[in-house]
């Protein structure tokens, strides 16, 4: 019996791969290898391996003369189908892995402008999947303290509640706040995690994350945290984080949401009385 190869290509923010998940895991075969950004690799637990993507060489494809190496072409013809959001926007790309006779199937990586509905469904709609899956990451929650995790920041300053603001939230939320930071945001009270899934795994932990439209706030949802989302210049219809306990509260421009709005959505979350 023959074993069918599949190979899932998924670049972009962790958010984007994040929405992307049902849909990837929708396309599983009896042996599926994902090639991901470094960061997501210990996101995905659904396939028999996942590869960071700047480990493959599949970026020198189609780059001007250079030759496609011969063992990245080697391991690409060792599936049976390649199903690819990387390179869709590049025919440079698409016809040197079709020299190749490779069976690729591109997608486009993200909605159009004009696109309707929530990203989760157009990713799914891409392969035939059904819609309005919520995108699933299983993690052991670590163990410690009642808290209530906040990540003030994101990819866009635009996006950003003011950071006064979280500070005044944090002196007022019914739970001590523990702050989180990527390598190159600045602040001086926040934890910061390397690994991804060492991350998501803490967050579980938590009584409720709080935080902007970002990768990590898609993280805090995804292992089915109270999650409480500010959405401002970005539509919530197509970005917002999917899950049961996820709330989105949506005001453009973002500082006009207030503080008192936004602990209010907190206590409901956490089942206090709003004071």
């Amino acid at each position: 019996m023959t074993i069918c190869r599949r190979l899932l290509i998924r670049p972009g923010g962790v958010g984007d791969c994040i929405l992307s998940l049902p849909a990837l895991k929708y396309l599983r075969a009896d042996y599926t290898e994902i090639w991901v950004p470094s960061p997501v690799v210990p996101l995905i637990g659904f396939a028999n391996a996942v590869v960071p993507l700047s480990s493959t060489g599949i970026d020198l494809v189609g780059v001007g003369d250079v030759e496609t190496p011969l063992v990245l072409v080697k391991r690409l013809r060792s599936f049976h189908s390649i199903v690819s959001w990387y390179g869709a926007n590049r025919a440079e790309f698409r016809d040197s892995l079709s020299r190749l006779g490779l069976p690729c199937e591109f997608h486009q990586a993200l909605p159009p402008a004009n696109y309707a509905g929530h990203a989760v469904d157009f990713f799914a709609g891409q392969v035939a999947a059904p819609p309005g899956s919520i995108p699933r990451i299983h993690s052991q929650a670590s163990a410690r303290r009642d808290s209530i995790v906040i990540h003030p920041f994101s990819g866009s300053k635009r996006k950003n509640w003011p950071l006064d603001r979280f500070r005044e939230l944090a002196v007022r939320l019914p739970y001590p706040v523990e702050w989180i930071a990527g390598p190159e945001e600045e602040f001086s009270d926040a934890l910061r995690f390397e690994n991804l899934g060492v991350l998501a795994a803490w967050i579980s932990g938590a009584r409720l994350y709080i935080g902007n439209d970002s990768g990590i706030t898609h993280l805090a949802a995804a292992v089915g945290q109270r999650t409480l989302a500010l959405f401002g210049p970005t539509a919530p219809e197509t970005w917002a984080p999917r899950g049961e306990s996820v709330t989105v509260l949506h005001s453009n421009p973002l500082h006009a949401l207030s503080v008192e709005e936004v602990l209010a959505a907190a206590n409901r979350l956490l089942g206090w009385h709003s004071f």
